[in-house]
């Protein structure tokens, strides 16, 4: 039984059948939605949104004739799911590429971002500002799905992203190379202050909390961004808007 389906010119592949779509988000991929019939068992219905909850994927409900449309079957068993074509790359893989431009090391680390569209904002705005490569989670984080591919203008799918562990210990690694880490933290001084030129990782945090106590502890540094005084009503940037400021500052000074 056929089990995949590849839109012709697209950066996803829809999967469908039990196994085929509970061992692809078993193993981590890059999963946008899962679609589940809705006269499945609920038992059923309830097993893949766990598995859908802990990969990222939103999770649809639809009837038969719209699954046997999208998958041009009738065999996909009740579920099906859209993955994004993406190959992640090791932590040691950006750094080959920065050693094969001889450029110091330039690095965006993301701590559990959670929206699909500024995860995909920062990836666009790492190409443009020269980063060798995004390092995410596998955990506690958006993946690179489909959305964040549209979201990215295709960046996503032309800088190298890497999935880790966790992100304390590809800061961890990284100082072990002597890259400088920074997180980004609006408790920090100011980054148009600081030295910023040389290996550098930046870590943005998540949309809610901020980059993690355990990581910010393992940082040699914070930045931040001043804001204009006055009650205007909002007390921070949105993570992409910030992260971007950030990185093209580091581009500004790497270029001096």
């Amino acid at each position: 039984m056929e089990q995949e389906k590849t839109q012709s010119g697209k950066d996803t592949t829809l999967v469908y059948g039990k196994n085929a779509v509970t061992e692809l988000l078993k193993s981590g991929g890059a999963v946008d939605t899962l679609y589940v019939q809705d006269t499945m068992q609920p038992k059923q219905i309830g097993y893949y949104t766990a598995l859908a909850k802990e990969a990222g994927a939103v999770v649809k409900r639809v009837r038969a004739a719209k699954l046997d449309s999208m998958c041009g079957t009738q065999g996909h068993q009740g579920v099906a799911a859209w993955a994004a074509n993406v190959s992640y790359v090791t932590l040691e893989q950006i750094l080959d590429v920065a050693r094969e431009k001889g450029e110091p090391p330039f690095l965006l680390l993301c701590d559990s971002i959670e929206d699909p569209h500024n995860l995909g904002a920062l990836i666009r705005t790492a190409l443009l500002c020269g980063v060798h490569g995004v390092v995410i989670p596998r955990r506690g984080g958006v993946s690179v799905t489909a959305t964040v591919l549209k979201s990215s203008a295709g960046a996503a799918a032309r800088l190298p992203v890497a999935r880790v562990a966790n992100i304390g210990q590809a800061v961890r690694a990284l100082k072990k190379e002597n890259v400088f880490v920074y997180c980004a933290d609006m408790g920090g001084p100011s980054a148009f202050g600081q030295n910023l030129r040389g290996p550098i990782a930046l870590v943005a945090g998540s949309e809610g909390t901020g980059v993690s106590q355990l990581v910010k502890s393992l940082c040699d540094g914070v930045v931040s961004l001043p804001m204009a005084g006055g009650t205007t009503g909002v007390d921070s940037f949105n993570v992409s808007v910030a992260t971007g400021i950030l990185l093209y500052e580091i581009m500004r000074q790497r270029g001096e």
